[in-house]
């Protein structure tokens, strides 16, 4: 067994062979990694060295670094204290159904060397994304669970979380916006605002998490960016505006202007790797030079600081600035099918979006003798000057246990620590070791989406929870075999506590196990998981009603 640091969710992948590991071969490794430690101590041990002295793996050779070595030990300690909260970032990719979000952390991943090969959803060669690592996910074109992965861009480590677009798995989305510090709304270039559209916007809203937005798919027959910022503005109220414009759109699309360094981009090579800078094209540049000046009054109108002298730098401040505080929405344009636009949001992403220590994250100190609720600010130093404090946001539960998702807060956790959950006051396990502003994951931890750990003296302290939607439908399900009830209340007991919008119980009326969800598409893949995941095939169908009679008027 490969061995694998479950921190942050990275991986020492020390392999001979090209590119690096798929996500379904990480989530094996990592449990496979754990069992082995676990069964053969010293050995194993033993093993991991041999392993880690093999040569390094190729970066992709598409990227045009053919022959240079990928060093993804770095990975290993991007989580350390070697490297503080300015290389840190954790961020979501948001959107309506089918607005690309899946696609464009696929090129994320390949352009900064994570994979070695870019796959469809649904493509034809069958394999799907790397960040659909479910078949279900892969034989319907959509993502199902938010999958969380990391990647380096510019010594930079950005910690990212896919997630669904159907309004059946906003839990997935909240839960997390909930531990993110910024995140990417993706636009349809053709749909523009859509409903989903508008509640990711209110969930960033909730949770304050300062965003950039990506007006995808320019080389859609009707795309109008245009329309799509207007709608931004009137639809969901925000003072945005473009940083970047279109060198064509539709079949003519190639490439984008930056308005801000006044420059035209183009992407070269088979898939898009090879970023070329250039003049801005005649014909553009009266378009450009009015769509900047509408940037730095949108901007000026949000940021007192910048005044009349638009120097370079300073407009970059103010726009990071206004990002920050939520009163400016700078809009990227780009087609992530293309291969177009995606770098320089990779660049903005570290321009713009806050580190983990530019964020204020409180907990709720719990006192029983008092009503009131008193909040204590979160220290983002990284180290253990402060006591431990981390929140589980996620729950996946695989062949090997259950795969408990942390974002830490505070303080430092190592091997040998106890932390305790404040929600049943147990101990639990420990991990490796992680800092303040880390997304990490532990193997065999008993708890629920939403638990708070922090180390003993802070054992009254608790996150504040996660906002979970009521369910609004709900339908009668049972196991088709009567002899599979085992299977059956194993699995729903395993859905229950990985997804709290997935409601049961049993009427006793009726006699009929009623499963309760945010619509008919999350009931039926639940349906269908039991049937993969369990090997019990279910019977669905309407709840049934118990009449009653009652006596309305007395008969002479």
């Amino acid at each position: 067994a490969l061995p694998a640091l479950v921190a942050g969710v990275r991986l020492n992948a020390s392999s001979s062979g090209a590119g690096c590991w798929a996500e379904p071969e990480l989530r094996d490794l990592r449990a496979c990694s754990a069992l082995a430690m676990r069964l053969l101590g010293t050995a194993a041990a033993a093993a991991a060295a041999a392993v880690e002295s093999r040569p390094l793996p190729r970066v992709p050779a598409a990227l045009g670094w053919q022959w240079k070595q990928a060093n993804w030990k770095i990975y290993r300690w991007c989580s350390s204290g070697v490297i503080p909260n300015e290389k840190i970032r954790n961020i979501g990719i948001s959107a309506h159904i089918d607005s690309g979000k899946t696609t464009l952390t696929e090129r994320v991943l390949y352009y900064t060397g994570r994979i070695a090969k870019m796959h469809e959803v649904k493509g034809k060669d069958g394999v799907g994304a790397v960040m659909d690592s479910m078949e279900l996910e892969r034989q319907r074109g959509i993502t199902i669970q938010s999958a969380a992965t990391y990647t380096m861009w510019k010594d930079v480590n950005i910690n990212i979380i896919d997630t669904p677009g159907h309004v059946d798995f906003t839990i997935e989305v909240e839960r997390a916006l909930r531990v993110l510090d910024g995140a990417i709304l993706v636009l349809c270039a053709v749909g523009g605002v859509q409903c989903q559209t508008m509640t990711v916007n209110r969930q960033m809203k909730r949770y304050s998490v300062p965003f950039l937005t990506f007006i995808n798919k320019l080389d859609r027959m009707g795309s109008n960016p245009a329309r799509a910022l207007q709608q931004m503005r009137s639809k969901l109220s925000h003072n945005a505006a473009f940083v970047q414009l279109p060198i064509g759109l539709e079949g003519d699309f190639k490439g984008i202007i930056d308005l801000i360094e006044e420059r035209a981009i183009y992407f070269d090579g088979d898939f898009g790797q090879v970023v070329r800078y250039g003049e801005i094209p005649a014909e553009f540049r009266a378009a450009a030079a009015d769509h900047r000046q509408e940037l730095i009054e949108c901007v000026a109108n949000s940021d007192e600081q910048l005044g009349e002298m638009q120097v370079l730098s300073k407009l970059i401040l103010a726009i990071r600035r206004a990002t920050l505080n939520r009163s400016f929405t700078p809009v990227f344009l780009g087609s992530a099918l293309k291969n177009k636009g995606v770098q320089p949001l990779l660049d903005a992403v570290l321009e713009y979006l806050p580190n983990p220590s530019e964020v204020q994250n409180y907990a709720i100190l719990n006192q029983d003798d008092s009503q009131e609720k008193t909040k204590i600010l979160m220290n983002a130093k990284r180290d253990n000057s402060h006591p431990f404090v981390g929140l589980a946001f996620k729950l996946e539960a695989g062949r090997f246990g259950q795969l408990t998702y942390v974002r830490n807060y505070q303080g430092q956790l190592k091997k040998g620590d106890t932390i305790y959950n404040t929600r049943t006051r147990k101990k639990v396990r420990d991990i490796e070791e992680v800092f303040a502003g880390d997304i990490c994951a532990l193997f065999g931890i008993d708890c629920a989406s939403g638990d708070t750990f922090t180390n003993k003296d802070n054992s009254g302290l608790s996150m504040e929870s996660i906002h979970v939607p009521d369910p609004v439908i709900s339908i009668a399900m049972k196991p088709s075999n009567k002899n599979d009830l085992e299977k059956f209340s194993k699995g729903i007991g395993r859905f229950t506590r990985e997804d709290p919008t997935f409601k049961v119980h049993f009427d006793t009326e009726s006699k009929e196990t009623i499963v309760s969800g945010m619509g008919e598409l999350h009931l039926e893949i639940y349906a269908q998981r039991m049937e993969r995941e369990y090997g019990c095939p279910c019977t669905t169908g309407k709840p049934k009603v118990a009449f009653r009679e009652t006596i309305t008027a007395p008969v002479p």
